[in-house]
């Protein structure tokens, strides 16, 4: 069995399974009755009235002994019997420690391909459904960017840019997890199976907080955007109207602490109003991939090439292009050849050298 849970006993992970199918009962609910009866195997047999003074709705407590609620659990408890098919836990010690310091954490996480991807750094990257070529063509390459860069892109599988952000994180063989507004044996929109394949086949992740059978339903997009937001360091709106659902995401993020960026477009284009918006509540105005990494600098992953070694301080090719002249960090990677995850981490140990410094979004040697 693939999936990843705290030491529990088989009737009290079926006893999870089993409360977590049941109507109207969400994440604060759901920790209300572990937390009153200390099991959800306790919970289950408890009686009704016991619930009923918990303030619980009286359709969970007559749900949950139903042979509906008991077959969608063992569907779930097969569902775990497959490769990359795995399940984290509220109180497992492999939750994501970011999502963990939500009031409303899912308590049950479903998922498919990499779960130790959900600890690793992430930029969540967000937008409109119906984005413009440009809008697109933006989300891809500062995706690539960011993915090359050392980050997880996640998003949520929509069409639009977060299709666009996926795509671009595995063009430069990044990763990038995708969390989903159904339960994962209903992936939606149905375009974007075979880029949901992609992405487990290339070692990210497909992520939800709902039962396996769950359909498409309003109501679950915009609660699964706090996970996608609390997964994440940042997060980064390309494109979208007042009206886009990525605000919800972006508002949810900046309650959570964490920073939220917005490419900025023309005031004649109605998808960038939604940015405008968010820029004037005082997100960061983003033009360059610079303005993102010098925010997180250190937080990223700088995986490094087997075929091309660290440099040597004593004789550093890049130290010499700065002394010649400032250069972003692209610049840097189109003027030494290097791949971004090499440039980065070069500078990050030149920076802790004394030896460059970032001015106004690009690097200057120092004088050793």
């Amino acid at each position: 069995m693939s999936q990843s849970f705290p030491a529990v006993s088989p009737a009290e992970l079926e006893a999870r399974l089993r409360l977590h199918c049941l109507p109207e009962l969400g994440p604060r609910r759901f920790r209300k009755l572990l937390s009153a009866f200390a099991s959800a195997s306790a919970a289950l047999s408890a009686p009704a009235s016991a619930w009923r003074s918990l303030g619980l709705p009286a359709v969970c407590a007559e749900s949950r002994r139903s042979a509906e609620v008991r077959e969608r659990a063992a569907a779930s408890l097969a569902w775990l019997e497959a490769d990359q098919q795995q399940l984290l836990m509220w109180d497992d010690p492999a939750y994501p420690g970011l999502l963990a310091e939500l009031d409303d954490a899912p308590p049950l996480l479903f998922v498919t391909g990499d779960a130790g991807l959900l600890e690793q750094p992430q930029l969540a990257m967000v937008g409109s459904r119906r984005a413009s070529r440009p809008g697109l063509d933006t989300a891809h390459s500062f995706a690539r960017s960011l993915a090359a860069g050392g980050f997880v892109i996640t998003s949520g599988l929509a069409l639009g840019i977060d299709g666009a952000a996926h795509q671009g994180a595995l063009a430069a063989g990044g990763k990038t997890i995708a969390v989903m507004g159904t339960g994962l044996r209903c992936l939606y929109p149905a375009r974007h199976k075979k880029l949901a394949a992609d992405i487990v086949e290339c070692g990210g992740a497909l992520v939800s907080e709902l039962p396996l059978d769950c359909p498409p339903q309003a109501g679950n997009f915009p609660r699964r955007n706090r996970i996608i937001s609390g997964l994440s360091l940042g997060v980064l709106v390309v494109e979208a109207s007042p009206s886009s659902g990525s605000l919800i995401t972006a508002r949810l993020a900046a309650e959570q602490g964490r920073e939220v960026y917005a490419i900025p477009g023309s005031i004649h284009h109605p998808g960038a109003r939604g940015c405008h918006q968010l820029i004037r509540e005082g997100a960061i105005l983003v033009e360059s991939i610079e303005h993102i990494l010098d925010a997180l600098r250190g937080w990223q992953r700088l995986p490094r090439s087997e075929a091309q070694p660290k440099p040597q301080v004593a004789s550093h090719p890049l130290l010499d292009l700065l002394y010649a002249a400032p250069h972003s960090s692209e610049a840097l990677v189109a003027a030494s050849g290097w791949p971004l995850s090499e440039v980065l981490a070069a500078l990050t140990e030149l920076e802790l050298d004394g030896r460059v410094v970032c001015e106004g979004g690009r690097w200057v040697g120092r004088a050793g």
